[in-house]
Protein backbone atom coordinates (compact mmCIF):
# COMPACT_ATOMS: atom_id res chain seq x y z
CA UNK A 1 0.00 0.00 0.00
CA UNK A 2 1.25 3.44 -1.06
CA UNK A 3 1.89 6.45 1.35
CA UNK A 4 -1.00 8.05 -0.07
CA UNK A 5 -3.22 5.02 -0.19
CA UNK A 6 -2.22 4.87 3.76
CA UNK A 7 -3.21 8.19 4.27
CA UNK A 8 -6.81 8.47 2.53
CA UNK A 9 -7.78 5.02 4.57
CA UNK A 10 -6.84 6.50 7.99
CA UNK A 11 -8.69 9.74 6.46
CA UNK A 12 -11.53 7.78 5.98
CA UNK A 13 -11.81 5.96 9.26
CA UNK A 14 -11.44 8.98 11.26
CA UNK A 15 -14.41 10.62 9.43
CA UNK A 16 -16.55 7.13 10.00
CA UNK A 17 -15.32 7.33 13.73
CA UNK A 18 -16.01 11.18 13.70
CA UNK A 19 -19.97 9.95 12.57
CA UNK A 20 -20.04 7.19 14.69
CA UNK A 21 -19.43 9.50 17.49
CA UNK A 22 -22.01 12.24 15.99
CA UNK A 23 -24.87 8.97 15.75
CA UNK A 24 -23.58 7.64 19.72
CA UNK A 25 -24.27 11.19 21.12
CA UNK A 26 -27.59 11.44 19.36
CA UNK A 27 -28.49 8.04 20.83
CA UNK A 28 -27.60 8.99 24.15
CA UNK A 29 -29.84 11.96 23.91
CA UNK A 30 -32.60 9.87 22.94
CA UNK A 31 -32.12 7.55 25.88
CA UNK A 32 -31.62 10.70 28.23
CA UNK A 33 -35.17 12.03 26.68
CA UNK A 34 -36.92 8.87 27.74
CA UNK A 35 -34.72 8.51 31.35
CA UNK A 36 -36.57 12.44 31.97
CA UNK A 37 -39.83 11.00 31.39
CA UNK A 38 -39.31 8.35 33.72
CA UNK A 39 -38.04 10.62 35.83
CA UNK A 40 -40.73 12.52 36.08
CA UNK A 41 -43.21 9.64 36.31
CA UNK A 42 -41.04 8.98 39.66
CA UNK A 43 -42.36 12.13 40.84
CA UNK A 44 -45.91 11.99 39.80
CA UNK A 45 -47.08 8.60 40.93
CA UNK A 46 -44.85 9.01 44.09
CA UNK A 47 -47.36 11.89 45.05
CA UNK A 48 -50.20 10.02 45.22
CA UNK A 49 -49.00 8.47 48.88
CA UNK A 50 -46.89 10.12 50.69
CA UNK A 51 -46.66 13.99 50.35
CA UNK A 52 -50.11 14.08 50.94
CA UNK A 53 -49.74 12.32 54.21
CA UNK A 54 -46.57 14.20 54.78
CA UNK A 55 -48.27 18.04 53.77
CA UNK A 56 -51.18 16.80 55.89
CA UNK A 57 -48.97 15.86 59.00
CA UNK A 58 -47.37 19.26 58.34
CA UNK A 59 -49.59 21.85 58.34
CA UNK A 60 -52.08 20.42 60.79
CA UNK A 61 -52.25 20.86 64.18
CA UNK A 62 -48.83 21.05 66.78
CA UNK A 63 -45.89 20.20 63.70
CA UNK A 64 -43.78 19.41 66.34
CA UNK A 65 -45.63 16.21 67.23
CA UNK A 66 -46.71 15.40 64.25
CA UNK A 67 -45.73 11.98 62.21
CA UNK A 68 -46.15 11.14 58.52
CA UNK A 69 -48.35 7.57 58.45
CA UNK A 70 -47.45 4.17 57.34
CA UNK A 71 -49.00 3.67 54.06
CA UNK A 72 -49.95 -0.13 52.99
CA UNK A 73 -49.14 -0.71 49.06
CA UNK A 74 -50.57 -3.42 46.57
CA UNK A 75 -47.12 -5.28 45.70
CA UNK A 76 -47.43 -8.51 43.34
CA UNK A 77 -50.65 -9.52 44.96
CA UNK A 78 -49.75 -9.22 48.53
CA UNK A 79 -48.93 -5.69 50.54
CA UNK A 80 -46.01 -3.88 51.86
CA UNK A 81 -46.09 -1.05 54.67
CA UNK A 82 -43.87 1.76 53.73
CA UNK A 83 -42.68 3.47 56.85
CA UNK A 84 -42.68 7.48 57.10
CA UNK A 85 -40.15 9.24 59.48
CA UNK A 86 -41.24 11.53 61.88
CA UNK A 87 -41.80 14.82 60.80
CA UNK A 88 -40.31 17.71 63.02
CA UNK A 89 -40.21 21.23 62.01
CA UNK A 90 -38.49 22.92 65.02
CA UNK A 91 -37.14 20.98 67.70
CA UNK A 92 -36.06 23.94 69.27
CA UNK A 93 -36.55 27.73 69.55
CA UNK A 94 -33.59 28.99 66.45
CA UNK A 95 -33.16 25.25 65.34
CA UNK A 96 -34.27 23.13 63.19
CA UNK A 97 -34.49 19.53 63.17
CA UNK A 98 -36.22 18.47 59.94
CA UNK A 99 -35.99 15.09 58.82
CA UNK A 100 -35.25 14.27 55.05
CA UNK A 101 -38.24 13.51 53.00
CA UNK A 102 -38.88 10.52 51.15
CA UNK A 103 -37.10 10.70 47.70
CA UNK A 104 -38.38 11.95 44.48
CA UNK A 105 -40.87 8.52 44.75
CA UNK A 106 -42.52 9.68 47.65
CA UNK A 107 -42.39 6.59 49.23
CA UNK A 108 -44.42 5.29 46.77
CA UNK A 109 -44.03 1.62 45.23
CA UNK A 110 -44.90 2.55 41.91
CA UNK A 111 -43.13 5.71 41.63
CA UNK A 112 -39.62 4.62 42.85
CA UNK A 113 -40.30 1.45 39.84
CA UNK A 114 -40.34 4.27 37.66
CA UNK A 115 -37.55 5.87 39.36
CA UNK A 116 -35.32 2.95 38.87
CA UNK A 117 -36.06 2.69 35.34
CA UNK A 118 -34.98 5.91 35.31
CA UNK A 119 -31.59 5.90 36.48
CA UNK A 120 -30.94 2.05 34.54
CA UNK A 121 -31.83 4.72 31.34
CA UNK A 122 -29.40 7.26 32.75
CA UNK A 123 -26.83 4.12 33.01
CA UNK A 124 -27.99 3.30 29.37
CA UNK A 125 -27.50 6.52 28.00
CA UNK A 126 -24.31 7.37 30.07
CA UNK A 127 -22.91 4.60 28.66
CA UNK A 128 -23.47 5.78 24.79
CA UNK A 129 -22.77 9.07 25.38
CA UNK A 130 -19.37 8.16 26.85
CA UNK A 131 -18.74 5.91 23.66
CA UNK A 132 -19.52 8.99 21.75
CA UNK A 133 -16.61 10.74 23.40
CA UNK A 134 -14.44 7.99 23.26
CA UNK A 135 -15.06 7.66 19.15
CA UNK A 136 -14.81 11.44 18.97
CA UNK A 137 -11.05 11.00 20.70
CA UNK A 138 -10.79 7.86 17.95
CA UNK A 139 -11.24 10.30 15.23
CA UNK A 140 -9.57 12.73 16.09
CA UNK A 141 -6.28 10.85 17.60
CA UNK A 142 -5.80 12.97 20.95
CA UNK A 143 -8.37 13.84 23.75
CA UNK A 144 -11.63 15.08 23.07
CA UNK A 145 -11.66 18.17 24.41
CA UNK A 146 -10.14 20.88 21.99
CA UNK A 147 -12.65 22.89 21.45
CA UNK A 148 -16.08 23.64 22.99
CA UNK A 149 -18.67 21.05 21.43
CA UNK A 150 -15.89 18.49 22.85
CA UNK A 151 -15.60 19.64 25.95
CA UNK A 152 -20.05 20.04 26.79
CA UNK A 153 -19.75 16.21 25.51
CA UNK A 154 -17.20 15.39 27.87
CA UNK A 155 -18.49 17.94 30.54
CA UNK A 156 -22.33 16.24 30.55
CA UNK A 157 -20.54 12.94 30.59
CA UNK A 158 -18.98 13.41 33.56
CA UNK A 159 -21.24 14.85 35.16
CA UNK A 160 -23.79 12.41 34.77
CA UNK A 161 -20.99 10.14 36.00
CA UNK A 162 -20.71 11.88 39.05
CA UNK A 163 -24.44 11.72 39.93
CA UNK A 164 -24.10 7.91 39.09
CA UNK A 165 -20.91 7.36 41.47
CA UNK A 166 -23.08 8.94 44.27
CA UNK A 167 -25.56 6.19 43.43
CA UNK A 168 -23.60 3.73 43.39
CA UNK A 169 -21.95 4.70 46.64
CA UNK A 170 -25.31 4.25 48.32
CA UNK A 171 -26.10 8.17 48.62
CA UNK A 172 -29.53 8.86 48.81
CA UNK A 173 -29.38 11.60 45.69
CA UNK A 174 -31.76 10.46 42.77
CA UNK A 175 -34.06 13.94 43.70
CA UNK A 176 -30.75 15.26 41.59
CA UNK A 177 -31.46 13.45 38.36
CA UNK A 178 -34.12 15.10 37.11
CA UNK A 179 -32.36 18.44 37.08
CA UNK A 180 -29.27 16.57 36.14
CA UNK A 181 -31.09 14.87 32.84
CA UNK A 182 -32.76 18.25 32.18
CA UNK A 183 -29.71 20.12 31.92
CA UNK A 184 -27.79 17.68 30.09
CA UNK A 185 -30.08 17.41 27.44
CA UNK A 186 -29.74 21.40 27.05
CA UNK A 187 -26.15 20.98 27.21
CA UNK A 188 -26.27 18.57 24.33
CA UNK A 189 -28.84 20.36 22.26
CA UNK A 190 -26.61 23.31 22.36
CA UNK A 191 -23.51 21.07 21.42
CA UNK A 192 -24.59 19.73 19.01
CA UNK A 193 -26.86 22.71 17.19
CA UNK A 194 -24.71 25.56 17.91
CA UNK A 195 -21.31 24.72 18.90
CA UNK A 196 -20.59 21.92 16.65
CA UNK A 197 -17.23 21.50 15.54
CA UNK A 198 -15.92 19.15 13.05
CA UNK A 199 -13.25 16.88 14.00
CA UNK A 200 -9.49 18.60 13.38
CA UNK A 201 -6.21 18.90 14.71
CA UNK A 202 -4.73 21.16 17.41
CA UNK A 203 -2.83 23.87 16.74
CA UNK A 204 0.95 23.16 18.15
CA UNK A 205 0.74 25.22 21.14
CA UNK A 206 -1.69 22.23 22.19
CA UNK A 207 -0.17 19.48 21.78
CA UNK A 208 1.04 18.69 25.29
CA UNK A 209 0.68 15.91 28.21
CA UNK A 210 -0.85 19.03 30.01
CA UNK A 211 -4.03 18.94 27.72
CA UNK A 212 -4.48 15.82 29.30
CA UNK A 213 -3.89 17.24 32.70
CA UNK A 214 -5.30 20.19 32.69
CA UNK A 215 -8.19 20.15 30.82
CA UNK A 216 -9.54 17.15 32.06
CA UNK A 217 -9.36 18.26 35.61
CA UNK A 218 -10.94 21.67 34.91
CA UNK A 219 -14.28 19.26 33.40
CA UNK A 220 -13.96 17.25 36.74
CA UNK A 221 -14.08 20.30 38.72
CA UNK A 222 -17.10 21.39 36.88
CA UNK A 223 -19.17 18.81 36.94
CA UNK A 224 -19.18 18.73 40.36
CA UNK A 225 -19.48 22.08 40.82
CA UNK A 226 -22.48 21.78 38.81
CA UNK A 227 -23.25 18.91 41.16
CA UNK A 228 -22.88 21.22 44.55
CA UNK A 229 -24.63 24.23 42.47
CA UNK A 230 -28.25 22.06 41.88
CA UNK A 231 -27.88 21.13 45.48
CA UNK A 232 -27.51 24.55 46.36
CA UNK A 233 -30.46 25.90 44.57
CA UNK A 234 -32.86 23.08 45.78
CA UNK A 235 -31.74 24.17 49.39
CA UNK A 236 -32.56 27.82 49.20
CA UNK A 237 -35.94 26.40 48.04
CA UNK A 238 -36.07 24.26 50.50
CA UNK A 239 -35.18 26.76 53.87
CA UNK A 240 -37.85 28.89 52.18
CA UNK A 241 -40.33 26.29 52.64
CA UNK A 242 -39.69 25.31 56.14
CA UNK A 243 -39.43 28.90 57.10
CA UNK A 244 -42.87 29.64 55.53
CA UNK A 245 -43.82 26.31 57.83
CA UNK A 246 -42.18 27.57 60.99
CA UNK A 247 -44.04 30.53 61.16
CA UNK A 248 -47.52 29.13 60.48
CA UNK A 249 -47.81 29.60 56.71
CA UNK A 250 -49.50 27.09 54.42
CA UNK A 251 -47.29 26.32 51.33
CA UNK A 252 -49.19 25.41 47.94
CA UNK A 253 -50.19 22.45 46.40
CA UNK A 254 -47.18 22.05 43.99
CA UNK A 255 -44.50 23.48 46.41
CA UNK A 256 -45.79 21.16 49.13
CA UNK A 257 -45.53 18.22 46.70
CA UNK A 258 -42.19 18.89 45.55
CA UNK A 259 -40.22 20.12 48.39
CA UNK A 260 -41.78 17.47 50.77
CA UNK A 261 -39.66 14.61 48.92
CA UNK A 262 -36.37 16.25 49.01
CA UNK A 263 -33.72 16.63 52.13
CA UNK A 264 -34.35 18.33 54.75
CA UNK A 265 -32.48 22.24 53.54
CA UNK A 266 -29.93 21.02 56.53
CA UNK A 267 -28.68 18.08 54.39
CA UNK A 268 -28.34 19.97 50.77
CA UNK A 269 -26.66 22.41 52.44
CA UNK A 270 -24.33 20.22 53.72
CA UNK A 271 -24.56 17.88 50.72
CA UNK A 272 -23.51 21.02 48.66
CA UNK A 273 -20.56 21.96 51.06
CA UNK A 274 -19.06 18.95 51.01
CA UNK A 275 -19.18 18.40 47.12
CA UNK A 276 -17.54 21.98 46.67
CA UNK A 277 -15.06 21.47 49.52
CA UNK A 278 -13.79 18.50 48.13
CA UNK A 279 -13.37 19.44 44.56
CA UNK A 280 -11.78 23.02 46.04
CA UNK A 281 -8.31 21.34 46.04
CA UNK A 282 -8.45 19.77 42.57
CA UNK A 283 -9.93 23.24 41.04
CA UNK A 284 -6.66 24.86 42.80
CA UNK A 285 -4.73 22.18 40.69
CA UNK A 286 -6.25 23.44 37.99
CA UNK A 287 -5.26 26.74 37.87
CA UNK A 288 -1.08 25.84 38.91
CA UNK A 289 -1.20 23.06 36.07
CA UNK A 290 -2.79 25.46 33.91
CA UNK A 291 0.33 28.21 35.12
CA UNK A 292 2.76 25.27 34.00
CA UNK A 293 1.55 24.63 30.78
CA UNK A 294 1.13 28.22 29.97
CA UNK A 295 4.95 28.56 31.15
CA UNK A 296 6.17 25.87 28.59
CA UNK A 297 3.74 26.95 25.61
CA UNK A 298 3.82 30.60 25.99
CA UNK A 299 7.19 31.52 28.05
CA UNK A 300 5.35 32.80 30.90
CA UNK A 301 3.41 31.28 33.92
CA UNK A 302 0.96 34.47 34.48
CA UNK A 303 -0.48 37.21 32.12
CA UNK A 304 -3.79 37.90 33.14
CA UNK A 305 -5.61 35.85 29.67
CA UNK A 306 -8.88 36.80 30.43
CA UNK A 307 -9.46 32.89 30.74
CA UNK A 308 -6.58 33.06 33.66
CA UNK A 309 -8.23 36.00 34.92
CA UNK A 310 -12.04 34.83 35.06
CA UNK A 311 -10.56 31.00 36.43
CA UNK A 312 -8.75 33.22 39.14
CA UNK A 313 -11.77 34.70 40.10
CA UNK A 314 -13.72 31.63 40.55
CA UNK A 315 -10.90 30.61 42.64
CA UNK A 316 -11.59 33.47 44.86
CA UNK A 317 -15.27 33.22 45.02
CA UNK A 318 -15.67 29.27 45.98
CA UNK A 319 -12.64 30.20 48.49
CA UNK A 320 -14.83 32.80 50.08
CA UNK A 321 -17.51 30.64 50.08
CA UNK A 322 -15.91 27.72 52.26
CA UNK A 323 -14.75 30.75 54.24
CA UNK A 324 -17.87 31.79 54.78
CA UNK A 325 -19.08 27.99 55.20
CA UNK A 326 -16.82 28.51 58.15
CA UNK A 327 -18.02 31.86 59.29
CA UNK A 328 -20.83 31.44 61.89
CA UNK A 329 -22.49 34.59 60.58
CA UNK A 330 -22.32 33.73 57.03
CA UNK A 331 -23.76 30.14 56.93
CA UNK A 332 -26.80 28.56 55.11
CA UNK A 333 -28.41 31.48 53.07
CA UNK A 334 -25.72 33.79 52.65
CA UNK A 335 -23.12 31.42 51.92
CA UNK A 336 -25.32 29.85 48.84
CA UNK A 337 -25.61 32.85 47.77
CA UNK A 338 -22.09 33.19 47.06
CA UNK A 339 -21.76 29.61 46.19
CA UNK A 340 -24.05 30.35 43.23
CA UNK A 341 -22.06 33.31 42.36
CA UNK A 342 -19.02 31.13 42.20
CA UNK A 343 -20.61 28.79 39.79
CA UNK A 344 -21.76 31.81 37.51
CA UNK A 345 -18.15 32.85 37.81
CA UNK A 346 -17.07 28.94 36.26
CA UNK A 347 -19.87 28.99 33.75
CA UNK A 348 -19.10 32.53 32.22
CA UNK A 349 -15.15 31.29 32.47
CA UNK A 350 -15.97 28.66 29.93
CA UNK A 351 -19.11 30.26 28.45
CA UNK A 352 -19.02 33.64 28.14
CA UNK A 353 -14.81 34.00 27.73
CA UNK A 354 -14.74 31.45 25.17
CA UNK A 355 -17.83 33.19 23.21
CA UNK A 356 -17.37 37.14 23.71
CA UNK A 357 -13.67 37.67 24.47
CA UNK A 358 -10.38 37.19 22.88
CA UNK A 359 -7.36 36.19 24.27
CA UNK A 360 -4.44 33.42 24.15
CA UNK A 361 -7.39 30.46 24.36
CA UNK A 362 -9.48 31.40 21.97
CA UNK A 363 -7.60 29.74 19.27
CA UNK A 364 -9.76 26.22 20.50
CA UNK A 365 -12.55 28.01 17.96
CA UNK A 366 -15.73 27.37 19.15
Amino acid sequence: MTLAAATDLAAATNENLANLSNTLIYSAMAVYTLAFFAYIAEWIFGSRSTVGRTAAALTAGDTKKAGAPAVTVQNAGGTAVLERPKVVTRAAAGARDVPDGPGAHGGDEQGDLYGRIAVSLTVLAFLIEFSGVLTRALSVERAPWGNMYEFNITFSTVAVGVYLTLLALRKNIRWLGLPLVTSVLLDLGVAVTVLYTASDQLVPALHSYWLYIHVSTAILCGAVFYVGAVATILYLFKDSYENKLTTGGKPGRFATSVMERLPASASLDKFSYRVNAAVFPLWTFTIIAGAIWAGDAWGRYWGWDPKETWAFITWVAYACYLHARATAGWKGRKAAYIALIAFACWLFNYYGVNIFVSGKHSYAGV
